[in-house]
């Protein structure tokens, strides 16, 4: 029976005509798999399954996932960031990861996530924040700019927890294998996407929290300059603290679908 499979102009291009079409006639491709988006069962011979590449340097990997879950794309990754998919690193609680080009002396982007309530439902958020000042690319300047970069990238200001903000074009939150691996952000001139922030290791998530994001397959992006959230154990703390840096001014957030496995 033909496998019920999209392959996507991008994942072509990458692959080459002849390895598409093998993976068309279910010569290469599984019948049952275990979509990595949302860790449950898919059967590619049953329901529409995406087909997504991930590229690294040096390593390709092609991953399987429901059509309902994610579509068949390209995503550009660090090759370090693929290994760690590869060998599916366990990782330790999403309290903190790092900016990929952070060097020594360089603001690290820490990441908590957490599930918000807004009106009524709970969202799966991440929260961003750095450990340090954010100076304007190429300037010599100490002033932090971080909100300001992220409002000129389409964040918005939040004055007002108790709202769903606007979906960010062209802007996701990757998942490989269950576990946050980065926030992704347009590539320049209309290419693949690329990482804005990579994890050191995939991190953890709680199933409540993977729940959620597939459920709506929609995660919601909050970032604050340094000092303005902390480290709270608790999701009533994040709120608590989300809450007075939107009031002080300090809060911006978007919405971005999931992508990846």
């Amino acid at each position: 029976m033909p496998r019920m499979l999209d392959v996507s102009e991008d994942v072509r291009a990458e692959i080459g005509d002849e390895e598409a079409d093998r993976l068309l006639a279910g010569e290469n491709s599984p019948g049952s798999y275990d979509c990595t988006s949302c860790r449950t069962p898919g059967d590619s011979e049953q329901e529409r399954t995406s087909t997504v590449l991930f590229v690294g340097e040096e390593t390709a990997v092609l991953a399987f996932a429901h059509a309902t879950c994610i579509p068949s794309q390209v995503v550009q990754v660090a090759e370090e960031q693929l290994q760690g998919a590869v060998r599916s690193i366990t990782g330790g609680e999403p309290q903190s990861a790092a900016d990929p080009g952070a060097g020594p002396g360089q603001a690290v982007l820490g990441v908590t996530s957490g599930l918000v309530l807004i009106e009524g439902d709970l969202h799966p958020a991440l929260v961003v924040e750095p450990t340090a000042p954010i100076a304007r690319p190429g300037s010599r300047g100490t002033t932090d700019e971080f909100l300001t970069l992220l409002i000129e990238q389409g964040f918005v200001p939040v004055s007002d927890l108790n709202r769903v903000p606007g979906t960010l074009p062209g802007w996701s939150v990757l998942l490989a294998m269950g576990q946050l691996h980065a926030v992704l952000q347009p590539g320049t001139g209309g290419g693949s996407p690329v990482a804005w922030w990579q994890a050191h290791q995939p991190l953890q998530v709680t199933e409540g929290w993977r729940a959620s994001a597939n459920k709506s397959h929609t995660v919601l992006v909050f970032a604050a300059p340094v000092g303005s959230i902390g480290q709270q154990p608790r999701e009533d703390l994040l709120r608590d603290a989300l809450e007075k840096a939107a009031a002080n001014g300090r809060l911006v957030a978007a919405a971005m679908p999931l992508a990846g496995t």
